[in-house]
């Protein structure tokens, strides 16, 4: 399987961050580790950058051996200090809004992550949302075996949190099939509420230690590691307990697909929750079955996607759409900072538009590469929403937009997050900075506000034709009674909607409720958040179909 990280740009959305460290306080900061005897430690100046490639993989902590790609690590022995002059000058490179950077002497903290964690504007987006709610890090190893092989360590659930803070009340939105939580004899389902997790109450909880118990129960790190819930099942006044497994779980990007036959024609339905290496065969698979049984319509379910690699989201478009309506289209144009108005900062290419790829990439695992992608030849899609529906999955709505393919969108406001960003690691971190936004055909980007349907209630951003409907976790994902795939069905021949709800709904929505640096829950008011386990679904740029 061929996967290299020197061609990524991730335009990404993490569903739910694990903690990764606290953020730098105030006070005298510990000092920075010394350089090696001999060396010559780097010296701050205010406004002068020296080259990222000055300080690139000069480690503190050296990493020994090959990658998961059987890479050899570049590390060399260095310094803290030396990697937090590389963030430093990489940021003020390559941040697509680096001119609102602060300019902090890296000598300031003694922890890189932490002072990574300061090197992001301030400013704020016209709603009055924080500007850069993308800014993060993360485990390299971790983050090279979730997104290539789709394994992670965990029960198999997706959570529904309502309030990271008091009063606070958690679901199971999704079970993946074959995981520990799909035991029959536990029962679980969609809907189920999680009163306590070893004893401690969800909803009423506000101490540390108590948080810290809820948390470790959520995100458990080791496989056999087991936890102890007390559980409501839908429907049910009367409560039950039962004990959870942790083990490595390997999720599918696309758990349902499925042909509904309709009085004016078939009616594809796709769930699809995760743009990662792995989808690309299945959502062929899954494109393959659906345009062999002629259907004329398409409810293409992206309410719990938050993103991935942007290849993906150009395929899956073509696929939608057809030859005869992208051939010599742009699906997105990604714009650097003003430093890079034409090459690639990252990759130094000339920038060109990533258009609708029509064939198998180069990172298949089970079809040959240029094998040519099912078309339905679609004008319309009904793309179902909420919050979560991020990044890569708004770059579909997008880039389809931009050759007029009409976009029905059911559910919720989307994230809003047009911008982009490469990967990079440096000594065992690979950290995620802004580094471009992306436009389509028209040129049309900018939809930090996300995508609404016409009648959304609270936070509105970039309307689009459609119905604002809440999704119900009592009632069976996909199936013709969930609320938003009834919505679609019937908009389809009536283009009605149902009645709105006359408010959003309350749903925890990271990355800025899970940044390992955001503690603005923990305070006397609110007291210590809730953290959802590690879910990584991001949208992620790459291009397979170029080499080196």
């Amino acid at each position: 399987m061929k996967r290299y990280y020197s061609q990524f740009i991730i335009l990404f959305f993490v569903t739910q961050l694990i903690a990764c460290g606290g953020g730098g306080g105030g006070g005298t900061p510990p000092p920075i580790t010394p350089p090696p005897t001999g060396g010559t430690a780097p010296v701050w100046t205010a406004g002068v950058y020296e080259s990222a490639s000055s300080f690139i993989n000069q480690c503190q902590n050296p990493r020994s051996g090959t990658d998961l790609n059987g890479n050899a690590f570049p590390d060399q022995q260095g310094t803290t200090l030396e990697e937090n002059h590389w963030l430093r000058s990489w940021s003020n490179n390559t941040y697509l809004w680096y001119s609102e950077l602060p300019d902090i002497n890296p000598a300031q903290q003694s922890v890189p992550t932490d002072y990574f964690d300061l090197l992001k504007t301030s400013l704020t987006s016209p709603s009055g949302n924080a500007k850069d709610k993308f800014h993060f890090y993360w485990d390299t190893a971790a983050y090279q075996q979730l997104t290539q092989t789709g394994v992670s360590v965990g029960y198999g659930i997706d959570w529904e949190l309502t309030s990271a803070t008091i009063p606070r009340a958690l679901y199971i939105r999704t079970i993946e099939p074959g995981s520990p939580a799909d035991a029959a004899e536990l029962n679980l389902t969609r809907g189920v509420q999680i009163l306590e997790i070893d004893g401690v109450v969800v909803e009423t909880t506000n101490t540390q230690a108590g948080v810290d118990t809820l948390n470790a129960g959520m995100s458990p790190s080791t496989d056999g590691e087991s936890h102890v819930f007390t559980v409501l099942d839908v429907g049910s006044s009367q409560s039950r307990e039962v004990t959870i497994s942790a083990t490595e779980v390997t999720s599918d990007p696309v758990p349902m697909v499925r042909t509904i036959a309709t009085e004016t024609g078939n009616v594809g339905y796709l769930l699809f929750n995760d743009h990662n290496f792995v989808s690309e065969d299945r959502l062929y698979e899954s494109m393959t079955i659906l345009a062999d049984n002629n259907v004329n319509d398409l409810v293409l379910d992206l309410r719990y996607n938050g993103g991935g690699l942007l290849y993906i989201a150009s395929q899956l478009s073509y696929m939608i759409a057809g030859s005869a309506a992208t051939t010599g289209q742009t699906f997105d144009q990604l714009q650097f900072n003003d430093k890079h108005p034409e090459i690639n900062p990252v990759t130094s290419r000339l920038i060109s538009p990533t258009p609708f790829y029509t064939s198998i990439s180069s990172f298949s695992d089970n079809y040959a590469e240029g094998t040519s992608l099912p078309q339905l030849n679609l004008d319309r899609v009904f793309i179902l929403s909420t919050a979560g529906t991020c990044s890569a999955s708004e770059a579909i709505i997008n880039g389809l937009r931009g050759i007029d393919i009409e976009v029905i969108l059911i559910g919720d406001t989307t994230c809003g997050k047009p911008y982009g960003f490469y990967p990079t690691d440096n000594c065992g971190t690979t950290y995620f900075t802004i580094q471009f936004d992306g436009v389509n055909q028209k040129g049309v980007g900018g939809y930090s506000d996300g995508f609404s349907p016409m009648n959304a209630a609270g936070t509105v951003g970039e309307l689009v034709t459609g119905c604002s409907v809440e999704d119900d976790l009592s009632l069976p994902l996909g199936e013709e009674n969930d609320p938003l795939v009834a919505a679609a069905l019937d908009y389809r021949i009536t283009s009605q909607c149902p009645t709105p709800p006359t408010q959003a709904k309350s749903v925890v929505q990271p990355p800025s409720l899970f940044n390992s640096n955001d503690d603005s829950f923990n305070d006397d008011k609110n007291g210590p958040a809730l953290r959802l386990p590690l879910k990584i679904n991001q949208k992620i740029y790459l291009d397979p179909y170029t080499t080196d």
